[in-house]
């Protein structure tokens, strides 16, 4: 977690990711955060709940009678999701960690397809979707400069090694 922040003496403004870490995990270290069954509470108010992988589909999908097969052909499993309530978005949230060139360069090369295969999946539940990467500093490299500036143009995200709390509209602890 990132302490000393802007705002305050101890203010923490965003999740900080170091390897595999998950949001669940990084959330839950907040202080007046508590995470119970998937559901995300701050000084015990619901505010959200987590759909990783197959949860946005059993969880999500099929509590609303929603047959994913009819919408897309192929079923995609985010790294991570989190749907802030309030403002009915779903950012489906992939943390990409690399040390080497390898498969992961090519990886952010499909974020269009995937954003758009995830607004077809939650158009009928009204719910808007941001897809976002957590990146490690590797992806900082002169090298990513093209990839990064695609991933903007196609109206998703990147941040590096933090994720904002302010980006997901979550509350910030002092």
């Amino acid at each position: 977690m990132k302490k000393g922040g802007t705002g305050g003496g101890k203010t923490i403004t965003g999740l900080r990711f170091e390897s595999r870490i998950t949001l669940e995990k990084a959330i839950s270290a907040l202080p007046g955060y508590r995470v119970k069954n998937d559901k995300v509470h701050f000084k015990s108010r619901k505010i959200a709940e987590f759909y990783p992988k197959h949860k946005l589909y059993k969880n999500l999908l099929e509590s609303h009678k929603i047959n994913y097969k009819k919408l897309i052909s192929k079923k995609l499993l985010p790294d991570d999701a989190i749907l802030i309530i309030k403002d009915k978005t779903l950012f489906i949230i992939e943390i990409k960690f690399q040390g080497v060139a390898g498969s992961v360069d090519e990886k952010l090369q499909t974020c269009d397809f995937k954003n758009k295969q995830y607004k077809k999946l939650l158009t009928p539940l009204k719910i808007d979707v941001k897809y976002v990467y957590v990146l490690n500093n590797w992806f900082a490299k002169p090298e990513y400069k093209d990839v990064l500036a695609y991933i903007k143009s196609v109206g998703c995200y990147f941040f590096f090694n933090e994720l904002p709390l302010s980006f997901l509209d979550l509350p910030t602890p002092t």
